[in-house]
């Protein structure tokens, strides 16, 4: 019962152990990997928006992946992400659907709108 309720309010464990996974396995790549895995990550927590813990876990672990792979292979970082990291970022994270922080004030805002207008509506009908 207590795990549910704080579940609730501080999000899912598993997530947090999953995100925690995912920061040791960036942590781990050698550099110059490492760096710029970290450089895409603060990106993707700003610039991302991802509200779904479970889209949001999936990303960062499948990008994980990505970075493990290219340094595994030697990968040149330039060849992996193009001449545009911010346009690499952006098309990787489009590949993952899930409710984003902006779509939320979206609704925040409509509804406040509606609120305003149906009140407003009220007061000249009155």
């Amino acid at each position: 019962m207590a795990a549910k309720w704080f579940e609730a309010l501080t999000g899912s464990l598993e997530q947090k152990k999953q995100y925690k996974q995912y920061v040791a396995r960036i942590d781990a790549l050698p550099e110059p990997y490492r760096g710029s895995a970290k450089a895409f990550h603060r990106y993707f927590m700003y610039q991302g928006g991802l509200v779904d813990g479970e889209v949001l876990v999936t990303m960062l672990g499948d990008f994980a992946d990505l970075w493990e792979r290219a340094a595994t292979d030697g990968t040149p970082i330039r060849e992996l992400v193009g001449d545009d990291p911010a346009e690499f970022a952006q098309t990787f994270t489009e590949a993952y659907t899930g409710q984003r922080w902006m779509d939320k004030e979206r609704d925040r805002l409509t509804q406040a709108i509606d609120t305003a207008v149906d009140e407003e509506t009220k007061g000249k009908n009155a």
